[in-house]
């Protein structure tokens, strides 16, 4: 049931310029698909919001108007064009919901959509699909994330530079507070992805995206899950289609109260690695015609394209290995 129709409310107000820089935790950043052509700079005099950032929420109550407020506050003393904060409620059992229409309320920039089904991919491709916006993000509702990130994020696509803008925690200058547990876990899953599906990626998972609608659009069809795994899916597809991946450095700081399963998620992102390596190799993925009509290259000389068959022989050993090593880990620090 949408609670506020992003397609139908009226565009945020105007912001007068302001400062849109970023912090020295995003001072390097890299180009991830090789040469390919500019596309045309975002038109920031548009009618509509010209940034929509997704929160997916689910049970916040704790601190979701802390993070709301202070997201809308930044957005408004840094951003330059008008913009839109849509909360995604996924089912939320709790005063998420309750909290998340009154501030809605209040500030003019924030929607609400509440969804029956649970699942970030779910909310994220649905809400993309029928946004206004030139540019759509999204971001953890704890803010684990620093701020200052966000900026570097959405500049290459409004330049037309990139295509896609995602966050790393696992760049030299990335400061990322997490656990051993977790920290494992991220670096194992991205280093299968790299020797599956032959991605340049550094951190599929971080819950810190931005991407064009022009050409999202065109990808968000061939994604299938409807959880945590939507990221990697989506990621690597665009790789396919040679679109432009800018990686930001982010700072990050994991939330000790985090309900996510860490375990079970990883499970779950390895049963959905699996299965898009199996679509993307019988051609149930047609990212061929989708790098057509959107009039991009690939990124000649990939891992994918020189190993071929022994790379992916490799990486199904790694899938099995890296697990019963990651199960053994777990059971040593349990």
């Amino acid at each position: 049931m949408t609670l506020t129709n992003p397609t139908t409310s009226a565009p945020p107000r105007g912001l007068p310029p302001a400062r849109f820089g970023g912090g020295a935790a995003t001072s390097l950043q890299q180009d991830l698909a090789g040469p390919q052509p500019r596309r045309s700079p975002i038109d920031t005099r548009a009618a509509v919001p010209v940034l929509d950032v997704t929160l997916p929420v689910a049970n916040e109550e704790a601190r979701l108007e802390r993070n709301l407020r202070r997201l809308h506050w930044h957005l408004t003393d840094s951003f330059p064009h008008s913009f839109r904060i849509t909360v995604a409620d996924n089912c939320s059992t709790d005063n998420t919901l309750r909290i998340a229409e009154r501030l809605a309320r209040e500030l003019p920039e924030v929607v609400v959509v509440r969804f029956q089904q649970r699942g970030r991919g779910n909310a994220l491709r649905r809400l993309w699909q029928v946004s206004p916006s030139p540019v759509l993000a999204y971001m953890e509702a704890d803010l684990s994330t620093d701020l200052s990130a966000l900026a570097p994020l959405i500049a290459p696509l409004l330049s037309g530079h990139s295509d896609i803008a995602v966050g790393t925690r696992l760049a030299r200058s990335s400061q990322a507070a997490r656990s051993p547990q977790r920290g494992f876990i991220s670096r194992s899953y991205n280093a299968l992805l790299r020797a599956v599906l032959g991605t340049r990626i550094s951190d599929a998972q971080c819950g810190f995206k931005a991407v064009r609608a022009d050409v999202v659009h065109h990808i968000l069809p061939l994604t299938k899950d409807d959880g945590w795994f939507f990221d990697t899916e989506l990621l690597v597809i665009a790789e396919r289609c040679g679109l432009r991946v800018h990686e930001v450095p982010v700072d990050w700081t994991d939330d000790p109260t985090s309900s996510v399963d860490v375990v079970r998620t990883a499970f779950a992102d390895l049963r959905g690695l699996v299965r898009l390596a199996r679509d993307l190799g019988s051609g149930r993925v047609p990212y061929m015609e989708v790098r057509r009509e959107i009039g991009r290259t690939p990124a000649s000389g990939t891992a994918a394209s020189r190993l071929g068959p022994l790379l992916r022989l490799v990486g199904w050993a790694a899938i099995f290995a890296g697990a019963y090593t990651m199960l053994h880990f777990l059971h040593v620090i349990g």
